[in-house]
């Protein structure tokens, strides 16, 4: 546990000094414009109900938190495998899997401190203009699946630094997965909507969306809104019988399940 943790602070420290601020501010001044401008289509301005807010930043966050967490850890190995500091690191007594838990703890750090500040400021600003203590459990439970979604991408993350061997081959199947989770999955679902002449049941297309950790982390947070904020293939879906606690728990899931892969992965890798 202290290699792991060793490693933690490091890569913690890193990202500290070069990237926790930028994405802090990326992820406030977004998330403060959505909670205040919200109302901005419809001539007024000022925060708009809780449902519109945490709608409008859901639907933000699934687009700016996978792209963030993949380009920053994209290179996570084979960016140190081609500058040679890969083999250096192993030649400490420091095993594979203690390394990639290291890198995963310490970077899925900023990813979680930054998502914490930054979308915590929208919640501080609803609050101040409310003065409703939901919006505090409201933004909660979004500020803890928006960490676990971004979490989810930096394991996948890893997935694409160890099957690759340059860099630059990582940055160009990072976005391509960005691409697919966050445009093309919810595009394929709508055209099989329209499509399939018998159509989809509510059942299926709720367990096709389970293939997806950005709809996982949608249907966590869309669930207990109003369904006028919610359209596209969602609408559909947001009825469904699974819980939030099995929501929450598919969302762990695709956490776990590329992280211990990637491991597998790191350990049969030769370098």
């Amino acid at each position: 546990m202290k290699q792991i943790f060793t490693v933690a602070n490091k890569e913690f420290h890193d990202g500290l000094r070069n990237r926790l601020v930028s994405i802090t501010l990326i992820f406030a001044l977004l998330s403060i414009g959505l909670t205040y401008f919200g109302a901005a289509a419809s001539g007024a301005v000022g925060v708009t109900s809780l449902s519109t807010t945490v709608a409008s930043l859901a639907s933000l966050a699934v687009f700016l938190i996978p792209l963030i967490a993949l380009l920053l850890s994209y290179d996570s190995f084979v960016g140190e495998q081609e500058s040679g500091t890969l083999l250096l690191l192993l030649t400490y007594p420091l095993s594979k899997s203690q390394l990639l838990l290291g890198k995963f703890i310490g970077q899925g750090g900023i990813i979680a401190l930054a998502t914490l500040l930054g979308f915590g400021a929208s919640a501080v600003v609803l609050y101040v203009q409310m003065g409703d203590a939901t919006i505090l459990s409201t933004f909660g439970l979004f500020i803890v699946s928006a960490i676990l979604l971004g979490l989810s991408f930096t394991a996948i993350a890893y997935l694409i630094s160890l099957s690759v061997s340059e860099k630059s081959k990582a940055a160009g199947f990072a976005l391509i997965t960005w691409f697919l989770f966050a445009l093309a999955f919810d595009l394929a679902l709508l055209a099989l909507l329209v499509g399939v002449e018998e159509g989809v049941t509510q059942q299926g297309l709720t367990q096709l969306m389970m293939l997806n950790p950005t709809d996982i982390f949608r249907l966590v947070n869309f669930a207990g809104l109003d369904s006028s904020d919610v359209n596209g293939a969602l609408s559909v879906a947001i009825n469904a019988s699974l819980s939030q606690m099995q929501l929450f728990s598919a969302l762990v899931a695709w956490v776990i399940l590329p992280l211990m892969l990637a491991i597998f992965i790191f350990k049969k890798k030769k370098l």
